[in-house]
């Protein structure tokens, strides 16, 4: 049984200011003491960041695409675990599922998954008393949401103000606050949306504590509270990392295999329960910086290198030789490297012409074309992470290029390591190492945990 206020902010579709509102409200509601949980719908890596630094806690993924929907509302409870209040940030529009499945995966799954109330953020712009019926459409759509308020955005004038305030009073729709136009606060994006809060701390820092005043004097933060308080209780048991992989695998000190982790500024994209599956698996989990780091942390026998912008810094991730070299010493070792897309470039030979790793030979490339979607695939050989034949959901989303695309073309000295319907196969296993453009999310595939450790701990 969990008993957590919260509410989920959602919109109409995207642009309207979700990420404004969630995060704002993370950092006001911080501000007056509130112990706040942060939670972003769909396999975003960006906002979650912005979420963390206004929470002071891990922002956290629920998907149930790539985890199922069974394990949504047990990771939420495993997120929310000491915490007054929890806010959920939406993904797109609020009835926007996966492609061809309805309202799978969408905010107002997950919504209607975790029992909480729903805050429906509109962007106002150039709208009169139409908004009623916006907002009217999307509470009466569907029978298992509860849009318990709404939040108006970029708003332009006391008289614009009023008459929207008039016509959701109309259909019944409290407004919780009201954003002007003049109050954005500014996030710089570049290719593949805002830049992560890591790359930019101390202005990111700055935004945040700019939007905890906004939202603290624009919405009725006693309001929303009171709407996260009616949520019920969840009658369901948290999630376990320890559980997930079959029980505590904790040793004597010494006795654990290291595996290093790639962050900081280039390598930023990655799940919290990634770390905590490995470290219930057995592991000492230690961060790796490419960007800073010239070694591996001492005594490491397994890598896992994430996503994040390594085009963006291929230059100094190129002039790092040294932990490039031990990189590759580390892979001709036979010791477990798991990469996922921004891994999988910093592997190559090289990615636009600046050498890389080189535990791959591949060439990777910037491409003006958006790779981005949900993926159903099946492993087509044996590797450090799954068995052959095994199947999984994962999330493509790159604006590069390797070639060649698969391991096919490398053999015998490489295999693919997935294959999807509607495409080529793609990625790369050898004996160690698993590259691809896949990002998944391990709390779906806690056995990934187990047999990396494992395959760590007998190299």
């Amino acid at each position: 049984m969990v008993s957590i206020p919260r509410v989920v902010v959602a919109a109409p579709a995207s642009g309207h200011g979700k990420t404004t509102v969630a995060t704002g409200l993370l950092a006001a509601f911080a501000a007056r003491g509130t112990r706040v949980t942060p939670f972003k719908i769909g396999p975003d890596y960006i906002d979650p960041g912005y979420h963390a630094l206004a929470a002071g806690r891990p922002g956290r993924n629920l998907d149930a695409v790539l985890v199922g929907e069974d394990r949504v509302a047990p990771l939420f409870a495993h997120g929310a675990a000491g915490a007054d209040l929890a806010v959920v940030e939406g993904v797109m529009g609020l009835y926007d599922g996966r492609v061809g499945e309805g309202d799978f995966g969408s905010t107002a799954h997950v919504a209607g998954l975790l029992g909480a109330p729903v805050i429906l953020v509109v962007d106002a712009t150039a709208q009169g008393r139409s908004v009623a019926a916006v907002v009217h459409g999307f509470r009466s759509f569907s029978t298992g949401v509860h849009i318990g308020g709404v939040i108006l955005n970029r708003v332009g004038s006391d008289r614009h103000e009023s008459l929207l305030r008039d016509a959701c009073e109309e259909v019944g729709a409290p407004v919780l606050g009201v954003l002007r136009r003049h109050d954005a606060v500014a996030a710089p994006s570049r290719h593949l949306g805002l830049i992560p809060a890591v790359e930019r701390r101390s202005e990111a820092s700055a935004a945040v504590d700019a939007l905890a005043s906004l939202i603290a004097s624009s919405v009725d933060l006693d309001e929303v509270y009171a709407l996260a308080s009616s949520a019920g209780p969840l009658t369901v048991d948290a999630w376990s990392p320890s559980a997930a992989v079959g029980g505590s695998a904790a040793g004597p000190a010494g006795a654990r295999p290291v595996i290093a982790v790639a962050g900081g500024a280039a390598f930023s994209f990655g799940y919290a329960e990634t770390t905590e599956l490995l470290a219930a698996a057995g592991a000492d989990v230690v961060t790796v910086d490419p960007l800073h780091d010239e070694k591996l942390p001492e005594g490491t026998r397994g890598l896992v290198v994430g996503g994040g912008f390594p085009e963006v810094y291929a230059s100094q991730l190129s002039a790092n030789a040294s932990l490039r070299n031990e990189v590759s010493r580390l892979a001709f070792t036979g010791a477990p490297i798991v990469a996922e897309c921004a891994g999988l470039l910093w592997l190559a030979r090289t990615l636009d012409g600046a050498p890389m790793c080189n535990v791959l030979d591949v060439e990777a490339a910037m491409t003006p074309t958006l790779t981005l979607g949900y993926r159903d695939a099946v492993a087509l050989a044996d590797s450090v992470i799954t068995p052959a034949g095994t199947r999984v959901s994962g999330h493509e989303f790159h604006r590069t290029m390797v070639s060649p695309r698969s391991g096919l073309l490398l053999a015998p000295r490489a295999d693919a390591a997935w294959a999807w319907r509607g495409a080529e196969p793609e990625g790369f296993v050898t004996e160690n190492v698993h590259a691809s453009y896949l990002h998944l999310h391990w709390a779906g595939q806690p056995e990934i945990a187990s047999r990396l450790v494992a395959a760590a701990t007998t190299t």
